[in-house]
C-alpha cells in the first residue's frame, strides 16, 4: 500500500459524512488539514476522488470504487478490534495441551476442573499422546503446554513439577499365591510371571528396561499394553504383574484388591509437571501460568 493508512481513514470519513466540516469534528482534525491529506491522496492516486460544491463534496466515479474498498478495510479492522475487545474483556483464547491418557486422568482433570471454573470462555484442546510426541509438539511451538514427567533434556523448556510418582510391580494376592504354588516359593517373578509393561514407545516402559538392565532382571513373558488403565485393569483380573504407577493405584492398594510385590532395589521415583516452551508464550499460557501460581496447590488430588 503505497499510501498512509491515515489519508484512507480521512478519505473514508469524508466519504461518508459527504462534508469536510462534519469529517472534522469525527476525526478531531482541523478542516485545512483534511483538505490538505485529500489532495495530496488524489495526486498520489493521480485521480480526483471527490467533486467540492457549496453543499459539501461527492464522490467521482473513481472515488466511489475506492469507497468501496476502504469501506470493506475499516469494516474489516473494527470487528477485529471487537474481537479483541472480547477476548480481552471474557478471558477468551486458546490453550493447547498435550498429555498422556493416564496422566490426562489421574493429575491434569483437576487442574482444568478449576482452571475451567475461573475461565469459562476459554477454548481448550488435549492432545492425547506419548509424552516423547509431547516434547517434540513443544519444540515446535505446536503446543502451549504439556503435562510429563520431568525430561533429562529440557533444551528450551520450562519444566514446572508438580509432584514425584513411584513405578512399582503389583498383582492380585491370588495371582501371586497361584504362582508360587505352582514354581515354588522362591520363585523369580521375573523368570516364572507375566510381566506386564507399557509399550516400548512410552518414556514409562524406558525408565523400567533402564532399571531391569541395571539389575540384570529378564522378563521371560511379556505383556506389552500401550496404556496404564489397561494394565491396572489386567492386574486386577489376575491376568499377571503388572509395573503402574503407585499413586494411580493408591485405593486399590488400601484395599488388598492389589498388593505390591516388594523389590530389593525400589524402583527410582519421577518427578511430574507441566512444561512450556520460554520462546513466544501465548496468552492463553501466560493466563493458565498465573491462575497455576495462584491456584495450583489447591487442585492437587490429596
Amino acid at each position: 500500500m503505497e499510501q498512509h493508512l491515515s489519508q484512507y481513514k480521512i478519505f473514508y470519513e469524508v466519504a461518508k459524512a459527504g462534508n469536510i466540516s462534519k469529517a472534522a469534528k469525527e476525526l478531531y482534525i482541523s478542516q485545512p488539514a483534511i483538505s490538505k491529506a485529500i489532495g495530496k491522496l488524489e495526486d498520489n492516486l493521480g485521480v480526483s476522488l471527490f467533486t467540492r460544491n457549496s453543499r459539501g463534496v461527492h464522490l467521482t466515479e473513481e472515488g466511489e470504487l475506492l469507497f468501496v474498498h476502504t469501506k470493506a478495510a475499516f469494516e474489516f479492522l473494527n470487528r477485529g478490534e471487537k474481537e479483541l475487545k472480547r477476548i480481552r474483556d471474557f478471558n477468551i483464547g486458546h490453550l493447547r495441551i498435550g498429555v498422556s491418557n493416564t496422566l490426562c486422568r489421574y493429575i491434569l482433570l483437576p487442574y482444568l476442573h478449576q482452571f475451567i471454573e475461573c475461565y469459562p470462555h476459554m477454548k481448550i484442546t488435549i492432545e492425547s499422546q506419548s509424552t516423547t510426541h509431547t516434547l517434540t509438539m513443544l519444540e515446535h511451538q505446536q503446543i502451549d503446554l504439556g503435562l510429563v514427567a520431568e525430561p533429562d533434556s529440557k533444551k528450551s523448556l520450562t519444566f514446572l513439577p508438580l509432584q514425584d510418582i513411584h513405578d512399582i510391580f503389583v498383582s492380585t494376592r491370588s495371582y501371586l499365591d497361584n504362582l508360587k504354588l505352582r514354581e515354588g516359593e522362591e520363585t523369580d517373578i521375573f523368570q516364572t510371571g507375566n510381566i506386564m509393561l507399557l509399550d516400548r514407545n512410552n518414556l514409562t516402559r524406558r525408565h523400567i528396561d533402564d532399571y531391569m538392565a541395571a539389575r540384570n532382571l529378564v522378563a521371560n513373558q511379556v505383556l506389552e499394553v500401550t496404556a496404564m488403565d489397561l494394565l491396572i485393569e489386567f492386574a486386577k483380573i489376575g491376568m499377571g504383574i503388572g509395573c503402574v504407577i503407585k499413586e494411580f493405584v493408591k485405593d486399590e492398594l488400601d484395599s488388598g484388591e492389589l498388593i505390591e510385590i516388594p523389590l530389593k532395589d525400589p524402583i527410582e521415583k519421577r518427578t511430574v509437571g507441566f512444561a512450556y516452551n520460554n520462546m513466544l508464550p501465548s496468552s492463553a499460557l501466560n493466563l493458565f501460568l498465573k491462575f497455576l501460581s495462584e491456584h495450583g496447590p489447591k487442585c492437587q488430588q490429596p
